[in-house]
């Protein structure tokens, strides 16, 4: 009796698991790996013709990957191409005006349909189209034609050699998708595919966005590349910086970024790994040298006087944790920088001296004055945190010197407002400003120090904040746009650097890194300081 009520038993459950194999019942499917990352703010557009945010232009290697991209080294390597054109394999003509490339096989969109040399011609065509308000043409309006002899081969025209190339095609738009918009409407602007690009080439393709909380991205099967590990990535939307580093430290995020540096303990004690990503970012001060611009900044004496109050590295120990450190110039860490350039040392006697060889003396309240004019400054930012108390250290170090200083803060929208919606910045109502900034990484070109980018009723769309005009600065930004041999434009790159450091044009206040936050769950992940999620495809989770 013992051992029949032990086989009754394991009769019935054999008999069970036959029975639902014989009806057609499976096992349970397993779940999909699903990555989370935490962002700060929303998407403004998808399609990458109508935004330059950060938020957005990151998604690219997801579901709209660019035709190279850029790893961990920041250095380029094909991606919807076969090789990076060069003058070796004849990629680059030359003379430097033609650009040649040649698409790898079976490229397809995510909807099965080719992608070929007309998606990219389609796509400059709707970047210098008129009735599309696109967020720049640059760097498209320097082509002057595009032909496509085959469907594999993009044969681009510039009507001078043109240097930053590389800045071309971030992200490829469908022409049997949008053509037939534009035909109807006109225009691009209102297109559903803007805000719901269902259709992308690239690892992953959007399914779902619901604004204001998450986007879902899903493996692309019909992908060309690398078919990635995971399968799903969501992309979570946080209201601050505070949610984020909650969730990150909860495990309920697996990558977050632009983390601050006094968050940084916490996280890393939470299991949170760390990854730097140079981006060619540096946080520093513009001034305004225009007629609204306090007339003591117009003399080199006095801006260098600045340089020399201010204890930079006190700044980047006591509120950065130490994790960073002052900068030289705008091409730090590069070769573009000229290698002579280290940054203005504290010394705040220098800084009392060259102000009174520039004539502003100490008057009976403190600050220095010259004809009648006392020295005090407008210094404008946003109502970052770190930058909020960037300022107050530094009012505190520049009354050494006699220097007054009047705090202002700004939200973003406004204080980057454009001088036709009257903008503080572009608008001259500020003496000093900071921001973090970069040239066109990873391309050393920077458009708003020539003087043809100066605001004005006539130029509203200027960008020139500084209202600088330099004719010797002015000739080497526009040699070095046409010098296609790199050992050329280095040399030009090296001359501007330096003049600028000489001439405290930009002061540095600290080197300005991407920070990223990788949860415990995450594997494999590299970081590129410019397309950051470059290899996506090759994530796992633990």
């Amino acid at each position: 009796m013992n051992k029949l009520r032990t086989l009754v038993p394991l009769f019935v459950v054999i008999m069970l698991v036959l029975s639902a194999c014989g009806s057609g019942a499976s096992a349970p499917a397993t779940q999909p790996k699903v990555a989370t990352l935490i962002f700060t703010q929303e998407p403004d557009s998808m399609n990458p013709l109508y935004t330059n945010m950060y938020f957005s232009t990151i998604l690219h290697p997801l579901w709209d990957v660019e035709a190279w991209q850029f790893d961990d080294q920041n250095a380029p390597h094909p991606v919807l191409v076969k090789e990076m054109p060069s003058a070796e394999n004849g990629g680059i003509s030359t003379d430097g005006k033609v650009i040649t490339l040649h698409l790898k096989d079976g490229l397809t969109w995510s909807d099965g349909e080719p992608l070929t040399s007309a998606d990219f011609k389609f796509t400059w065509q709707m970047a210098m189209e008129p009735k599309n308000a696109v967020a720049t043409t640059y760097p498209y309006d320097a082509i002057a034609s595009i032909d496509t002899p085959d469907a594999q081969t993009v044969v681009v025209n510039f009507a001078e050699p043109f240097a930053p190339w590389l800045l071309l095609f971030k992200g490829l738009i469908p022409e049997h998708i949008l053509k037939p918009v534009f035909e109807k409407d006109g225009t691009l602007d209102n297109a559903e595919w803007n805000k719901n690009p269902t259709v992308g080439v690239g690892p992953y393709v959007l399914k779902e966005w619901q604004s204001g909380s998450h986007l879902l991205f899903v493996r692309n099967d019909k992908y060309a590349g690398e078919k990635a590990v995971i399968e799903q990535i969501f992309v979570r939307i946080v209201p601050d910086d505070a949610s984020q580093v909650a969730a990150l430290k909860a495990g309920d995020g697996d990558l977050g970024i632009f983390i601050a540096y006094p968050d940084i303990p916490a996280l890393e004690e939470a299991g949170v790994t760390m990854i730097t990503a140079p981006s060619g970012y540096s946080e520093g001060w513009f001034f305004n040298l225009g007629d609204k611009g306090h007339p003591a900044l117009k003399d080199v004496k006095v801006r260098q006087a600045l340089a020399y109050a201010i204890d930079r590295e006190k700044i980047t120990k006591d509120l950065l944790l130490g994790k960073t450190k002052p900068g030289a110039s705008l091409w730090d860490n590069s070769i573009y920088v000229d290698p002579s350039l280290k940054p203005y040392a504290f010394d705040p006697e220098k800084a009392k001296q060259y102000l009174d060889e520039a004539g502003w003396v100490v008057g009976a309240d403190g600050i220095r004055e010259k004809d009648g004019v006392k020295l005090k400054l407008r210094y404008g930012t946003t109502t970052k945190e770190v930058r909020q108390s960037t300022q107050a250290v530094i009012q505190q170090m520049l009354e050494q010197v006699g220097v007054k200083i009047d705090l202002l803060n700004y939200d973003s929208d406004i204080f980057f407002a454009s001088y036709g919606d009257k903008g503080p910045t572009y608008t001259g109502e500020l003496d000093i400003y900071e921001w973090s900034d970069a040239p066109l990484f990873p391309d050393p070109d920077i458009s708003y120090w020539r003087c043809d980018q100066i605001p004005s009723d006539e130029a509203p769309q200027g960008t020139n904040a500084e209202f600088l005009c330099d004719q010797e600065l002015d000739g080497l930004f526009q040699q070095q746009a046409t010098q296609v041999d790199l050992n050329q434009r280095v040399d030009t790159f090296q001359k501007i650097s330096k003049l600028m450091f000489d001439q405290v044009y930009w002061l540095s206040i600290w080197q300005d890194p991407d920070i990223w936050a990788v949860g415990k769950r995450l594997a494999n992940v590299k970081i590129s300081g410019i397309t950051p999620l470059y290899n996506i495809s090759q994530w796992d989770l633990k």
